[in-house]
């Protein structure tokens, strides 16, 4: 009996990927790897440490080679498990939409989808330029398609691809689809048995037409349209099309961050490509302030979702960026005044107060869990956001999060404010007057060894605070035990008192432990700022135990 060393495991594993991997790049990245000797054997443990795992979020990692990274291997897989998913449920009469954007690597894995699709027997789509997230989410329902996949890692760092899947109805995959596409894939023999053709269909101006003129038919004829308008892709490739849509919807010429105007898969300008992150938007705010616009707009990377930010002569440099909650809040307002019939929504860890604004126009609303895989499949489902900067604004289009058809909606409110006169932030006060000041804020930690984050969820379910930034801690959920309400999910709820609230998850898609934090703070006699003031006080205090009980 012949044994091996575990040492020697990956490269073994190594070996055999050089075998079968058909993309000359990863075998010579491979192929140094190996002859680098020992120093790399930590390297390639890591490359070959398992399989990396499909999820509800699809594929997310690193570029490179080996089974725990992103290549062409593991996405040819991936298109074969997907394949015999659908056919094994009988999902065969209509095409799979292929999309992608402009990171490394996502024109080949996505022509290599499009190919073991066809290979497979069913028919292909595959777009003829990088797009949009959301042009696939509107084109499967616009083409009857039976699945859609998008090469994309969103707004993750610039090593990183993914392969999100969706399917016929337009919204992500959700469990149990999540699980049975995985054991396709994992059934799925050596790459060089699965068959693959070339002679799918494309898809160009047809389909980006259709979707630029769903986008124009949001706003009215006789809407104001006078707005000054800083925009930047953050090297995206949200660019066309947003100009695009906003010429068709009658709005001004964006005035574009030239130096993240362009696709670049390295973002040379930015640390990290979202909009979120301290930074970000920097390039934007200074176009902003030299233009004097009225308003700032941003996309991140595959444009499917949108960032704001308003003149602020309180804030640092005159300008401040909304919370993806505040924006939520405008824009629910904005879109549930109208009394629409149908379900508004959001997910647990975003702000109470779209429930609320529900109410007062008689429309109904449901919590979901995070993510807009759960968002864009509420049935009559007529608004729904994320705090992470996601907005659902036109869902009989787009089942998912649009950054596109977000943006039109957001300069729509903008320029209606301005021909009265006000702001968004005036509105804002006007949401704070009306339903209370609901402000959040969020404590994330972000880790390099994953077991810290089981730890601190570990911590906090054997010993649960019993109050937090003096509020008491009234009500402690365990989401992974599930409810009549919401699917099992690692996380924790707590509801504190005087309407504040904390969940705490570990991130879906990145290395971080993620705490979500709201107080509620009635305003006395129109004095929104000093709620404001007090609302900042409650929120570090809660984030200051928060962390002492999590131990991050």
């Amino acid at each position: 009996m012949v044994t091996v060393n575990d040492a020697a495991l990956p490269r073994l594993a190594a070996q055999a990927w050089l075998a079968e991997d058909p993309d000359p790049d990863t075998r010579a990245e491979l192929q140094a790897l190996l002859d680098a000797g020992p120093e790399a054997d930590a390297e390639l443990a890591d490359r070959f440490a398992g399989t990396l795992e499909f999820g509800t979020a699809g594929l997310r990692g690193a570029v490179g080679a080996g089974s725990n990274r992103m290549n062409r291997v593991v996405v040819i897989r991936a298109a074969a498990g997907l394949a015999a998913y659908l056919k094994a449920n009988g999902l065969t009469d209509g095409p799979v939409l292929i999309g992608y954007d402009a990171r490394h690597k996502s024109d080949v894995f996505a022509q290599d989808t499009a190919a073991v699709i066809r290979g497979a027997g069913l028919d292909a789509v595959l777009l003829d330029r990088p797009a949009p997230t959301p042009v696939v989410a509107f084109g499967i329902r616009h083409l009857k398609a039976v699945a859609g996949v998008v090469v994309t890692a969103s707004h993750n760092p610039p090593q990183d691809n993914g392969y999100k899947v969706y399917l016929g109805d337009g919204s992500q995959i959700v469990p149990p689809a999540d699980s049975e596409i995985a054991a396709a894939i994992d059934a799925v023999g050596p790459i060089a048995s699965v068959p693959r053709g070339d002679d799918w269909q494309t898809a160009g101006d047809d389909l980006l037409n259709a979707y630029l003129d769903r986008i124009a038919t949001l706003v009215p004829a006789d809407a104001p349209r006078d707005l000054k308008v800083a925009y930047t892709p953050l090297h995206g490739v949200g660019r066309l099309l947003v100009e695009a849509a906003v010429e068709r919807a009658g709005f001004e010429v964006l005035d574009v961050v030239a130096s993240q105007a362009d696709p670049d898969p390295d973002f040379p300008t930015v640390s990290f490509p979202n909009p979120e992150e301290p930074g970000a938007i920097d390039a934007a705010l200074e176009l902003a302030r030299s233009v004097e616009a009225d308003i700032a707009v941003a996309n991140d990377p595959d444009a499917d979702r949108c960032a704001v930010a308003v003149p602020d002569a309180g804030a640092e440099g005159g300008w401040r960026m909304l919370r993806g909650d505040e924006l939520g809040a405008l824009l629910g307002e904005f879109l549930l005044s109208s009394r629409p019939t149908g379900v508004a929504a959001c997910s647990i860890v975003s702000s109470s107060l779209l429930g609320k604004i529900a109410a007062a126009y008689g429309v109904g609303y449901v919590d979901t869990l995070t993510g807009f895989k759960w968002i864009g499949r509420v049935p009559e489902l007529v608004f729904g956001y994320e705090e992470a900067l996601g907005y659902c604004v036109d869902p009989e289009a787009v089942k998912d999060k649009d950054g596109v058809s977000t943006l039109v909606r957001v300069l729509q409110l903008a320029a209606a404010a301005k021909a009265d006169g006000r702001t968004l932030l005036d509105l804002l006060d006007d949401l704070a007057k009306k339903y209370g000041l609901h402000a959040t804020d969020q404590l994330a930690a972000r880790v390099d060894d994953l077991s810290l984050i089981a730890a601190a969820m570990d911590r906090l379910r054997a010993t649960p605070p019993t109050s937090l930034g003096g509020h008491s801690v009234d009500v402690v959920e365990d989401l992974s035990e599930g409810s009549e309400a919401l699917p099992p999910t690692d996380g924790l709820r707590y509801t504190l008192s005087e309407g504040a609230r904390v969940v705490v998850r570990p991130s879906g898609t990145e290395p971080k432990i993620k705490c979500y934090l709201e107080v509620v703070i009635p305003v006395a006699g129109d004095d929104v700022a000093a709620a404001r003031a007090q609302a900042a006080t409650e929120l570090a205090a809660i984030k200051v135990d928060l962390a002492a009980a999590a131990g991050i």
